[in-house]
């Protein structure tokens, strides 16, 4: 497509009567809460392996390597799913990916839960590793495609709420089944993991399919009735349709979705570089490593009875929660790139005080020959505030930026190549945190954590622009310039001319 005929199909759909100020109706928000739903099995499966693995260790007699490879290959077979995941949602659909998603992670589930040797364990946890790559990606894009504009921050927002509810219910049965026999607490604590898969049953029998995908399929009358049940305004589902199809339109003159994504334009070159980039960010600051290591990292706190340790694991996910829902609430207020400057120096200066608290622990800097409470207090804030900057910000938000900023076309490809970069990178985190530690100890690993936290709030303000209220198709005018969006897009849509 031409820049002039681009510009032009921006300026004339952003003069299109959306800019009404309507509430986002219960169904909407009903088909996001749904959509969902196999977020929650990736979150538990996260929170309780923190936990499990120190049982899985005494019963199987397993090592500190093959512990780091049991828990960082979820994330790598992961990227497997979402690179199959994108072609998979263009074939059959958003909606049945979802489905085949949840069914893929369960039978892995049932695998792990009754593995009798570390190879089964290991086979099971590959293929909900698959699973969980499946569903993360496609759940988002169907949101932003079925979201309107001015509330798509918060309900792509819910994916990482209800991570962080798994994450919490995870850390819960921890502590809940930690009085079991070893051999049986473990298989108890990842059975629970099944539950989740009644919600996602009961998702794909209440919600439609994407309009966005349905259009793509030249299915305008059912992708008309959708939008009917979304809005009862003719008026605008007439607007938001055309603006749909016209987008179609043109993105079906351009280059095949691999070709254009290997060999990009200079626009989605850009864009490439943002929803994969701020992807990598969100792992290699080490969420992960704080999240399935919490109770080694409290152990070298200090702390050391079990109970206890896991005890202190609910506390992270009671402040993971939370501040998810702060984010929630404010992402659509104050938009994306405040709440990112917000998360990524807090969680640089938590991470940097995480590592000094456990320096002076390791040196003995408190008084008595026990271990000094005040510095234990001090790593558990630390962990806390870690997690809580993080939820607040990059880690919602990193999803959001992701599903929205890619044209119709290419955005299940291009979600899934950012989700690819953000598994690979929380792999390598999680499959090197215990080795890494034991080679410039664990206060080490995290000032290198708060070194590489620093890094992203420049990449935030160099590369992510601010997306707050514009529609998916306006988006694409922001990385039209080089300046433009070097700036972090602020180009004022209404007056595109002056980019001819």
């Amino acid at each position: 497509m031409g820049l002039k005929e681009e510009v032009k199909y921006v300026r004339v759909n952003v003069e299109q009567p959306n800019n009404k100020k309507k509430s986002t109706n219960t169904y909407v928000i009903t088909c996001a809460i749904l959509s969902s739903f196999n977020s929650v099995l990736l979150g538990y499966d996260v929170g309780v392996m923190s936990g499990a693995i120190l049982f899985i260790q005494k019963d199987l007699k397993i090592t500190e390597v093959q512990v780091e490879v049991l828990v960082g290959c979820l994330s790598l077979m992961s990227l497997v799913g979402s690179l199959g995941g994108g072609r998979t949602s263009d074939a059959i659909g958003r909606k049945w990916t979802m489905g085949l998603a949840a069914i893929v992670f369960q039978l892995g589930v049932v695998l792990m839960a009754v593995a009798p040797s570390f190879s089964l364990l290991m086979a099971g946890r590959l293929l909900a590793g698959i699973g969980i790559g499946f569903g993360g990606v496609i759940a988002l894009i169907y949101i932003a495609e079925i979201s309107p504009a001015a509330s798509r921050g918060a309900l792509t927002s819910i994916p990482e709420i209800l991570i962080n509810l798994g994450i919490l219910l995870g850390y819960v049965s921890n502590y809940a089944f930690s009085g079991l026999p070893v051999h049986i607490s473990w298989r108890v604590m990842l059975a629970i993991g099944i539950l989740p898969s009644v919600f996602v049953a009961f998702a794909l029998v209440v919600i439609p399919e994407s309009p966005r995908w349905l259009v793509m399929k030249n299915r305008a009358k059912e992708a008309r009735s959708v939008l009917l049940r979304i809005t009862e305004d003719e008026a605008e589902v007439e607007a938001r349709l055309a603006e749909i199809e016209e987008a179609a339109a043109i993105e079906n003159k351009e280059k095949a979705v691999w070709q254009e994504l290997m060999s990009p334009s200079p626009i989605v070159w850009r864009m490439l570089i943002t929803g994969v980039g701020i992807q990598c960010f969100q792992q290699i600051t080490g969420i992960d490593a704080t999240v399935y290591y919490s109770p080694t990292i409290f152990k070298e706190a200090g702390l050391e009875s079990e109970r206890t340790i896991l005890a202190a694991t609910i506390a992270v996910g009671f402040s993971k929660t939370i501040f998810i829902l702060v984010a929630m609430f404010l992402i659509d207020r104050v938009g994306r790139k405040p709440l990112l400057y917000v998360s990524t120096v807090g969680m640089t200066a938590c991470l940097f005080g995480l590592g000094m608290a456990l320096l002076l622990l390791k040196h003995g800097s408190g008084p008595g020959p026990g271990p000094n409470e005040i510095g234990i207090a001090l790593a558990i804030l630390a962990v806390c505030g870690n997690v809580a900057f993080f939820s607040v910000g990059i880690g919602p938000i990193c999803w959001v930026v992701t599903s929205e900023i890619f044209p119709l076309r290419l955005r299940a490809q291009a979600s899934a190549l950012g989700a690819v970069g953000n598994r690979v990178c929380s792999g390598l985190v999680a499959m090197s945190f215990l080795s890494v530690s034991r080679a410039i100890s664990v206060s080490g690993t995290f000032f290198t954590f708060s070194a590489i936290s620093a890094l992203s709030v420049a990449f935030v303000y160099l590369f992510v622009p601010e997306t707050k209220g514009k529609t998916l198709e306006q988006i694409r005018l922001l990385f039209q310039q080089g300046e433009d969006w070097k700036r972090g897009g602020e180009v004022e849509l209404g007056d595109a001319q002056h980019l001819v």
